[in-house]
């Protein structure tokens, strides 16, 4: 499954000409519960600072995201997704998600509880590796 969705998610950044860490950084971006910082990108991404400034940088410039500067502190920036881009994303995405759907539609709600606690504890495990370099 995760080689499928990989593979998905190359072929949206190539068709966006973007690198497939630029679609993470998108995911995070739409998915954070509030405004995405440069900070905060680094964080979730893994990535060195110098590294999240090209990958805001390639996306701000493909039109995928927009930088606003915080009225009350104008060092804050906040990410935010482009209304057109996030139109193209979905487009693209669909078959994606109705294939989870379809998949759904197999089970029953109690089945669907027990796959949902193991995807968690599953997630929950893979956050407590790391590379051996500690980082």
């Amino acid at each position: 499954m995760n080689g499928e969705i990989n593979r998905l998610v190359h072929g949206f950044a190539g068709d966006q000409g973007l690198h497939a860490t630029d679609v993470q950084a998108l995911a995070a971006i739409l998915d954070a519960d509030e405004p995405m910082t440069p900070g905060r990108l680094r964080e979730h991404l893994g990535l060195t600072s110098g590294a999240v400034t090209a990958c805001v940088d390639r996306l701000e410039r493909a039109g995928h995201i927009r930088r606003v500067r915080e009225s009350s502190d104008r060092r804050v920036v906040h990410l935010y997704y482009a209304a057109d881009a996030r139109v193209a994303a979905r487009t693209y995405f669909r078959p994606l998600a109705r294939a989870a759907e379809g998949a759904r539609e197999h089970f029953t709600e109690d089945e669907l509880a027990v796959v949902t606690r193991f995807l968690t504890a599953m997630n929950e495990e893979l956050s407590l590796l790391r590379p051996p370099d500690g980082s």
